[in-house]
């Protein structure tokens, strides 16, 4: 079940706030932690008892690590949690991509074991791992309530595609929480907004995205408009998806991390994943980055930093190769800007930069999307004109004529200037007094129009569901 269906919108949700909000506030917790197992059960009812396993493993590691922090015990237990947690992992998600390239490199035919991938492993996972750390190095307590615990490991607004949240982010918060009208009507504002960026933007663009792998590359300029589509539609598939995330976590009391900060404004690579998926990119950096000595080392270690995490960065989110060039695709372009950089060679302007930045993100997504790693070499080669392809077909004008405006407002809301108009627009005297009746109207309109295209539409996918 995903947040942009309406099962979810007109029954889950709606059961899980009566629920919530009719139990006292030491019984908020349990409530939580029953509607977020419903809501993983939903889907994946095999799975419940793995994720009851992760979290109770994590819990009782938890505990021992904190009881011989200090001493020898605490590092071999958090080893140990490491393991257990990393290889239920590696098992799930990627034995098959082992076994595959263990026979094709071997010759030998080991059956493939076929699992279904438990929707957010890869999330839930990171954050046992981080919870068990952080104990570990006295960051945090660990926690005594395995109710407050599990109901951290399984939140579902957050359970299936993020953002990662660190414990000690909402520690506090566990233990006690505030319910504002304030607050609620925050979080349904940044939910609403959150499943128009993916309903009316992120699947209009899919629908563009799909339609060229059914018809294939019938000319550069297609390939291009492929290209540009999906580098808007996954933004707004995932950053509408943190939104909604981040919206319902303040419903139920939480304030979640910002995940996406305009990326696709940034002037080099670096800045770039400094916006992107943030709650991912400081998990690799506090846990796997700064810990192998970071920036503060030699160059040849530094790049072997550098090369570990945009490796295990590619590799998390898919068991493929495509992922894991994608990774390291980034790896070298930052190697790169430092050289450029620490040589003090002359610099871009800004709006090159942007540019720059744009282009090589959008060939990165191209590896990211494409359905091998062969496929994403030829789509990057039919984008500069191999393969004998016309520069232009009737085909791809249609739909570059189609979708212009779409693209137009995509670029636009990719941007804070709506925000900023908004903002604006509440401070003057006439918003003062217009806002509190025009923006519900407003969410109330645009709640009713996706609910007519989920009503109609079929296309629905979530790109970040699947990792």
């Amino acid at each position: 079940m995903v947040f942009s269906s309406l099962p979810f919108l007109y029954y889950f949700l709606p059961a899980a706030l009566i629920l919530y909000f009719a139990v006292p506030g030491f019984l908020k917790n349990g409530a939580l932690l029953l509607i977020s197992l419903a809501f993983y059960g939903w889907g994946e009812p095999k799975y419940v008892l793995l994720m009851v396993f992760t979290i109770l493993s994590g819990y009782f590691f938890g505990l021992i690590i904190e009881k011989y922090r200090g001493r020898q015990a605490s590092r071999l237990f958090l080893l140990f949690s490491v393991i257990v947690h990393a290889g239920i992992l590696l098992y799930f998600k990627y034995a098959d991509f082992f076994i595959e390239n263990f026979n094709a490199v071997t010759g030998l035919s080991m059956p493939l074991l076929r699992l279904s991938l438990p929707v957010g492993i890869s999330f839930y996972t990171f954050q046992v791992l981080s919870y068990t750390i952080d104990v570990y190095r006295g960051d945090t307590c660990a926690q005594k309530n395995p109710v407050a615990l599990a109901a951290y490991v399984s939140m579902f607004p957050q359970l299936i595609a993020g953002p990662i949240v660190r414990y000690s982010t909402i520690a506090e918060q566990l233990k006690s929480r505030r319910h504002t009208l304030e607050k609620l009507a925050s979080g349904i504002r940044r939910f609403v907004l959150g499943l128009g960026k993916k309903i009316l933007l992120a699947n209009t663009l899919g629908e563009l995205c799909s339609l060229f792998r059914e018809s294939g590359d019938s000319s550069v300029l297609f390939v291009w408009i492929y290209a540009v589509s999906f580098t808007l539609q996954i933004y707004f598939d995932f950053s509408g998806y943190s939104d909604m995330a981040i919206g319902l976590g303040r419903i139920f009391g939480f304030e979640f991390p910002e995940n996406f900060n305009y990326p696709y404004l940034s002037a080099s690579i670096s800045e770039f994943w400094r916006r992107w998926h943030i709650s991912l990119g400081t998990w690799f950096r506090d846990y796997i980055y700064i810990p192998l000595g970071g920036n503060r080392v030699s160059f040849a270690k530094w790049l072997r930093n550098l090369l570990v995490v945009w490796f295990l960065t590619g590799f998390w989110h898919g068991a493929s190769w495509n992922f894991i060039v994608w990774g390291l695709y980034f790896a070298a372009l930052l190697m790169i800007e430092k050289l450029w950089n620490t040589h003090r060679y002359p610099k871009f302007p800004k709006a090159v930069c942007h540019i720059l930045v744009l282009f090589f993100v959008m060939i990165g997504f191209v590896i990211f999307d494409a359905a091998s790693l062969p496929e994403a070499f030829r789509l990057i080669g039919a984008m500069f004109g191999s393969g004998s392809l016309p520069i232009w077909s009737a085909e791809a004008l249609y739909y570059m004529k189609s979708y212009l405006f779409l693209f137009l407002i995509a670029a636009i809301g990719a941007t804070p200037l709506p925000a900023r108009l908004a903002a604006k627009l509440r401070s003057t005297k006439r918003g003062q007094w217009s806002f509190p009746f025009l923006e519900p109207l407003f969410l109330g309109i645009l709640l009713l129009v996706m609910t007519g295209y989920l009503v109609d539409g079929s296309f629905n996918p979530f790109l970040y569901f699947r990792f």
